[in-house]
């Protein structure tokens, strides 16, 4: 169980500092994700693209990533030209496709994948820590970066304390069936491990007041940010800037 697959790297996006990356694919992402113009997201999923390229990730690990993304993206192109109403595009028996169905699940195939390469090569070059300090140094609530570190710090102790009760169960001869017995059991499951996590959750907090915690983390590497930094800051906010003023003009 990993979260931090993309973000070991010598490339410019992996030295570039975070916080410029989280300003960056925030400008990005806003601005494909309310655009309307097929131009503004076709030219968002071209700069996702040449971003991946100076990142330098393992294009196969990048593919399935977007693979899982694009099988729930499918469901729309089922959906969508079945229901969305428009001209005829095709009719076959009582079936009919529409036309602007079609091209609202385009427009969306093209604007998902372009904010998911910005995600991927922006911001899963980092670590969780360092993007939780960056968001922190950026002003965000405190409360909700303490949060998003303590939940990737023990995300991985209530998945094993669940993996272990689930291997209990399975000394015990408990096999999934689709029955009442499996379903009451899977319901024990859930529910011993929310237990645990409280109980575990309560000794953290008791630790951690023993050894001084007042609700902060201190980071024992300090980043400035660089003249590359600033620039690749320019040429980000500058394509956000292009993406608006294409989807203005179009």
């Amino acid at each position: 169980m990993t979260f931090e697959k993309f973000s070991q790297g010598e490339s410019l996006l992996h030295r570039t500092d975070t916080r410029v990356k989280l300003v960056s694919a925030i400008s990005l992402t806003l601005v494909i994700a309310l655009c309307q113009s097929f131009y503004t997201s076709l030219a968002g999923l071209t700069v996702g693209l040449l971003l991946l390229t100076f990142s330098r990730l393992n294009l196969r690990f990048v593919f399935w990533r977007l693979m899982l993304v694009n099988s729930f993206i499918a469901f729309l192109w089922i959906t969508l030209p079945l229901t969305y109403p428009g001209d005829a595009l095709c009719v076959v028996g009582p079936v009919t496709l529409s036309k602007q169905g079609v091209a609202l699940a385009a427009l969306i195939s093209i604007k998902a994948n372009a904010i998911i390469l910005f995600f991927i090569t922006l911001l899963a070059t980092s670590t969780v820590v360092d993007l939780g300090h960056g968001l922190e140094s950026l002003r965000l609530p405190k409360k909700l970066c303490l949060i998003l570190l303590f939940s990737y710090r023990y995300i991985f102790v209530v998945h094993q304390e669940y993996h272990r009760l689930l291997r209990a169960a399975k000394l015990r001869c408990f096999k999934p069936r689709t029955n009442l017995h499996t379903y009451r059991t899977y319901a024990y499951l859930f529910g011993m491990t929310l237990v645990k996590s409280w109980n575990r959750a309560e000794r953290v907090g008791q630790a951690m007041m023993l050894r001084g915690f007042h609700g902060r983390f201190y980071s024992l590497e300090e980043k400035t940010v660089t003249k590359v930094d600033v620039i690749f800051l320019i040429i980000m906010i500058s394509a956000a800037i292009g993406f608006a003023y294409i989807e203005l003009m179009k």
